[in-house]
């Protein structure tokens, strides 16, 4: 009864390994890729006045027009981007509903689809469900993880119709400056291909200021889809809210699917969203408390003999295990079984990084700390 494409897919290499942790006590998870924090109290507040008020209906398919004029005040004030709220910006379920619509919308079958490897898992995975073929452009940690144009000059020889971009990163929190940007820019610029930007984590860069890819050119606005949403700067995970930017007609595209699919996002959420744009000091505080987390763990990790590259972004390590003899998944079962920490392994993201773990500072300093203290005493004992 199984469609084969879906039943040759294997699971999310995430959630199969945190199949592992359920049940087991005083594990401390630096595994999941979820804020610790939870949603400002001004943006819970919303919801639950607009509870109070009965909004319980259906919006518009593309989501409340208050929302859209306020993501479009916001993209205009943060990165001098001008969409239209009527005809170029829809409210998602989520930042996977704005990337699957996105894939939906452009793939014919078997067109050819740029992933940039490590990737968010949900990448190569969502493009094989659109019938879709993944070309994987792999990058190193001697490069930070970052693109080299050269590889991608190669790649775009196959005409894929689409590249998936990713930044800062997950798992590897590389980012890119303006210039790095414009060199990618200029390479796909040359060919008719969409790019599909996910700019999630743009409210957790650290140390610039986030360039969004739709800001380069005039000709990159009109050939990227933008997305983006609540859950990790604003820690909203469970209010399930993401946006997508586009052309007129590739909104017009998603938006058909998007209200034969889910018809529209949660009224509730999408309320809560509008506040959640006005809630900076909120933002910035969580985001202080990230970079004080990552610069203890960075420094705790490379002084226990792992290589990690300082993350630039999001709230993940990419730490390199290659002195420790282990491959990736043997290390985080040990990890875990012995010591009750748990970790994902690195080829989750892309089957040539046996020798890499992600771990995310998602999580108090206090536990950070007891982390490194069990991670010592296991790496002490290889």
């Amino acid at each position: 009864m199984i469609a084969k494409h879906v039943k040759n897919m294997p699971p999310s290499g995430i959630r199969e390994f945190f199949d592992l942790v359920l049940g087991m006590p005083d594990v401390i998870s630096l595994g999941v890729g979820e804020p610790d924090f939870i949603a400002p109290w001004r943006v819970r507040e919303k919801a639950i006045t607009a509870l109070e008020e009965g909004l319980t209906s259906y919006t518009s398919n593309k989501g409340l027009l208050l929302l859209r004029e306020s993501i479009s005040d916001y993209l205009k004030k943060e990165y001098k981007i001008n969409y239209n709220p009527d005809s170029q910006i829809l409210i998602t379920v989520g930042v996977s509903e704005g990337l699957d619509l996105s894939l939906r919308a452009i793939l014919d079958p078997r067109d050819k689809v740029i992933v940039v490897s490590p990737y968010y898992v949900a990448y190569p995975a969502l493009v094989e469900l659109n019938q879709g073929k993944v070309l994987m452009l792999e990058t190193k940690e001697e490069n930070n993880f970052k693109i080299e144009p050269e590889k991608l000059s190669l790649l775009l020889k196959h005409n894929p119709k689409a590249i998936i971009l990713n930044y800062p990163s997950n798992p590897s929190g590389a980012t890119y400056t303006s210039s790095e940007l414009k060199k990618i820019w200029n390479i796909l610029s040359k060919k008719d291909i969409t790019i599909i930007s996910d700019e999630t984590y743009d409210q957790l860069s650290y140390g610039q200021k986030h360039i969004s890819f739709p800001s380069l050119a005039r000709q990159a606005k009109k050939q990227t889809i933008l997305l983006n949403g609540f859950s990790k700067g604003h820690a909203m995970t469970g209010f399930r809210v993401g946006f997508t930017c586009a052309e007129p007609e590739v909104t017009e595209a998603m938006t058909k699917i998007h209200s034969y699919s889910v018809m529209c996002g949660p009224v509730i959420s999408q309320v809560a969203a509008i506040e959640a744009l006005r809630a900076k000091k909120e933002v910035e505080r969580m985001k202080s408390e990230y970079i004080k987390r990552r610069d203890f763990l960075v420094e705790e990790l490379n002084q226990l003999g792992f290589s990690v590259s300082l993350p630039q972004g999001a709230f993940y390590c990419f730490a390199c295990l290659k002195k420790f003899k282990l491959n990736c998944l043997d290390f985080a079962k040990k990890l875990l079984l012995d010591e009750k920490v748990a970790v994902v392994p690195g080829v989750a993201f892309g089957k040539k990084y046996q020798d890499y773990i992600r771990i995310s500072y998602a999580n108090s300093l206090d536990k950070l700390k007891e982390a490194v203290i069990r991670i010592e005493r296991f790496v002490s004992g290889l």
